[in-house]
């Protein structure tokens, strides 16, 4: 009988110490199943990302906005029998986030002359590199995409319904995906009539990277949808590092963009003036500049 209780107490141990890595009900229907569909995300992400062969910065440019697209479609198939109307349009949202963006990077591609003076180096410096770095940032890109999506996808890989966090997190995302596409609509409109000034109209004049802090709201919502369904150190850990990353990129696209601005812009008194009264990125928080936080790659 002590044996049986000893066997019974490993037993109860060992259950709890899988629990806390991965969920119980995430486990019934075998690991094998799930690592299968985590990894056609993944592959999603690769397929979809693998443009940034011909220039490297398409990797998180073009090929991230198609590969979020395809990924929310793959886990419509995927989670087909499971999905419930609110993850349904947590998916529909990224392929119309990912379908938007990467529509709207290649047409200023095509059609601005100042983009194109932008890209030019950047195509020279793809071409310098070496596969290995390529292949590199290629697998780097498409795990960041599925961490960034992983508060949905456990959701439905746990076959949990719509709540008030999934409520919640809708209304975030598409708060980030309106505000995103009218910075970046604003930005066109104003680079169309000067093409070779600063934008310091409509949202640019609240922060001067708009579009990154509506990207910021979108993947913070996506963070909040996932409460009440993460379960285990794995999920919380997808998710909370697909968050930060996305906050450290976001700020390291910030301190890019600033470089470049000073860089273009510093004999204006109009510029100098506007940065050092509009926030960068974070609206009524006065942080006007990244470009000494050198941990930030630019």
């Amino acid at each position: 009988m002590c044996r049986s209780a000893a066997n019974s107490r490993d037993g109860r141990r060992e259950t709890a110490f899988a629990d806390f890595f991965w969920p119980r009900r995430a486990r019934r229907s075998g690991m094998e199943i799930h690592m299968t569909q985590y990894l056609i995300i993944l592959l999603t992400g690769l397929i979809f990302s693998a443009c940034g062969f011909y220039m490297y910065i398409y990797f998180f440019s073009l090929g991230y906005g198609f590969s979020i697209a395809a990924i929310g479609a793959v886990m419509l198939i995927l989670f087909r029998s499971s999905v419930t109307w609110g993850t349904g349009l947590q998916c529909l949202l990224f392929i119309i986030y990912g379908i938007r963006l990467g529509g709207y990077l290649l047409i200023r591609e095509l059609k601005s002359p100042a983009y194109k003076k932008v890209l030019s180096p950047e195509l020279q410096r793809s071409k310098q590199m070496g596969m290995v770095p390529k292949v590199s940032i290629w697998i780097s890109c498409a795990l960041l995409y599925t961490l960034e999506v992983s508060p949905v996808f456990f959701r439905l890989l746990n076959g949990d319904g719509t709540s008030a966090a999934v409520v919640a997190g809708l209304i975030i995302m598409v708060l980030g995906i309106c505000l995103e596409m009218a910075a970046d609509l604003q930005k066109t409109a104003a680079k169309k009539k000067n093409p070779y000034r600063f934008v310091d109209s409509g949202l640019y004049r609240i922060v001067r990277c708009p579009n990154y802090l509506g990207e910021l709201l979108l993947w913070l919502g996506v963070l909040i949808s996932g409460f009440g369904s993460l379960h285990g150190i794995v999920q919380w850990g997808a998710a909370i590092l697909g968050f930060i990353l996305i906050v450290y990129i976001m700020f390291s696209g910030a301190r890019r963009l600033e470089i470049r601005q000073d860089r273009n812009y510093a004999e204006d008194p109009e510029y100098r003036k506007y940065v050092k009264t509009v926030p960068i990125l974070i609206p009524f928080i006065p942080l006007y500049s990244v470009r000494k936080y050198t941990f930030l790659v630019a």
